[in-house]
């Protein structure tokens, strides 16, 4: 493999280009169980290639991992308005109850020392409860006005990574086709590969998935060794006489049985 460009490190794709699989992630293994176009740009990264929406890519990251939107609580903020409210009904009652005994002990001359201390206490009480409802009350119009910051930080969030997503198959697309002439000719090197089906761009490739998957692992740089599935295996063994080292250009790891 010599004359290719070494392959970013695992995880360091580029500034703009990471949390997008390292090539080995995505090439490490045959049948690789994922799509060309993301195999291609794998191959494209693994030489050193990168996107021009690799800036957007990483400002984009970086926009979303700096929005982390609260979780704000309403219900318990509208049980503690609702608990407090009920408290000073009851309340409420209960100085209005006090306040009509002592009329009555008053028209009769009966005794209202007793009464007058029940309703001195009950109307304290009621004041508290008042105070109690009116911060509930100011709590849960705080609690809304931060659910409201937190639901629209969440649909730019939600929002930003649409646009991430959409920027990753444009870089997918641009890497994919970069390599794809050289794609092309790696196909003549690989058994079952078909390079009169592949066509001039990613869309249009009809020959087989698994000589492509091994076309695209021939073409990258990759500092591990593939590991092939017994299928992959078979395929190369079935269709020539070359080692499975020599088709993909690269160090192999011999089939796990217990997959097939």
């Amino acid at each position: 493999m010599t004359g290719r460009p070494r392959s970013a490190e695992p995880g360091n794709e580029g500034s703009g280009e990471r949390q997008i699989p390292a090539p080995a992630t995505v090439l490490g293994r045959v049948p690789t169980e994922t799509s060309l176009r993301r195999e291609l740009a794998a191959a494209a990264r693994s030489r050193g290639r990168e996107s021009s929406v690799s800036d957007d890519l990483g400002r984009l990251r970086d926009e979303i991992e700096s929005i982390d939107p609260e979780s704000v609580d309403l219900a318990a903020a509208r049980r503690r308005v609702a608990e407090a409210s009920g408290e000073e009904e009851r309340l409420k009652e209960r100085v209005a109850a006090l306040r009509g005994d002592i009329r009555a002990r008053r028209a009769v001359e009966a005794e209202t020392d007793d009464a007058l201390g029940d309703l001195e206490s009950a109307a304290a009480e009621l004041s508290t409860a008042q105070t109690e409802r009116i911060a509930a009350e100011q709590a849960l119009e705080r609690a809304r006005k931060r659910a409201t910051r937190a639901r629209d930080r969440r649909e730019r969030r939600l929002e930003l990574e649409d646009r991430l997503r959409n920027r990753r198959r444009e870089a997918r697309r641009e890497l994919a086709g970069e390599v794809y002439p050289a794609f092309r000719d790696a196909l003549a090197a690989v058994p079952g590969g078909a390079p009169p089906r592949a066509g001039s761009e990613p869309t249009e490739y009809e020959g087989p998935r698994l000589a492509a998957s091994l076309a695209a692992v021939r073409i990258a740089d990759l500092d591990a060794p593939v590991t092939l599935g017994v299928e992959a295996a078979r395929w190369i063994a079935e269709r020539g006489a070359r080692p499975p080292e020599a088709v993909l250009d690269a160090a192999v790891a011999r089939p796990d049985h217990s997959s097939g």
